[in-house]
């Protein structure tokens, strides 16, 4: 699989597989299924996305592994907030909300430690990578 949407599928069937655990690069990190609407197209898409679980909340990084622009996923969020959270065995509708100023630079580097490699990306971009708070919508009973 040498094509990104091969690449995520697979890791998609994976997590979907094995109750929100996959192996390989992801190998014990938590991972998160995060479906946005698009932006332009109106069309869903599910990505798989490094979280990070803290103080209650879950978060995930635009990081896109340093590159110069932020992912897709990240301007489908900000045009439609309103998504959809597998984590673990639990599935649940979210408010995705970018988190800025210190509080996004505390978490950030709190991912750094966990994940290393998060620094390197951090270091091979001008761009200040989003962070992103996903928030449970309580549905009306």
């Amino acid at each position: 699989m040498t094509d990104m949407s091969d690449f995520n599928q697979a890791v998609i069937d994976e997590f979907r597989a094995n109750h929100g655990v996959v192996g390989g690069g992801f190998a014990g990190a938590p991972v998160v299924l995060l479906t946005t609407t698009g932006a332009k197209s109106n069309q869903t898409r599910v990505n798989p996305l490094m979280a990070l679980p803290l103080d209650g909340n879950l978060y995930v990084f635009a990081s896109a592994g340093g590159a110069p622009k932020n992912p897709d996923w990240y301007h489908n969020l900000v045009a439609h907030p309103e998504v959809t959270v597998e984590f673990g065995q639990d599935t649940y509708d979210a408010t995705a909300t970018p988190v800025t100023g210190e509080e996004r630079d505390r978490i950030y580097a709190t991912q750094v430690t966990k994940f290393p490699p998060f620094g390197d990306y951090e270091k091979k971009t001008t761009r200040t990578i989003p962070v992103i708070a996903l928030r449970r919508t309580e549905r009306p009973v």
